[in-house]
């Protein structure tokens, strides 16, 4: 009986060994647990809804932003329209105020040049003789 006792203790030792050790590979494997992958997965999520937060609110600026520049572009506009009138209104009125397109200052100065003397030689010769009336 001895023998059969001592049989099936060697057995049960080998049995346990086998079984040691795939227990012993599988822990020291570092391989992640369920448990450990969940809370991984949690954290990546938990990290990317706060970058897609982050770039919301940067979107929101953005688009703050753009709104206000359109609203400045537009005044720019509704200023430059208004300038264009007024220059316009002024032209207008310039133009009308004025005969023919500035003819009379032209009438103007023909006449100063008519009515001055001709200029002389100033050579020491004599004097032109004035026209002859008719």
């Amino acid at each position: 009986m001895e023998g059969l006792i001592t049989k099936y203790c060697k057995l049960v030792g080998l049995a346990g060994a086998v079984l040691a050790i795939p227990l012993m590979v599988g822990c020291s494997s570092n391989q992640p647990t369920p448990e450990q992958r969940a809370v991984n997965a949690a954290n990546r999520a938990d990290q990317a809804a706060s970058r897609a937060e982050a770039a919301s609110q940067k979107a929101q600026q953005a688009a703050a932003s753009s709104q206000a520049a359109a609203s400045r572009v537009e005044q720019a506009a509704s200023d430059a329209k208004a300038a264009a009138d007024r220059a316009e209104a002024i032209a207008a009125k310039s133009m009308a105020s004025s005969p023919r397109g500035g003819r009379r200052s032209y009438r103007r100065h023909r006449k100063a040049a008519e009515a001055a003397p001709a200029p002389s030689d100033s050579g020491g010769g004599a004097a032109a003789p004035p026209p002859a009336a008719p």
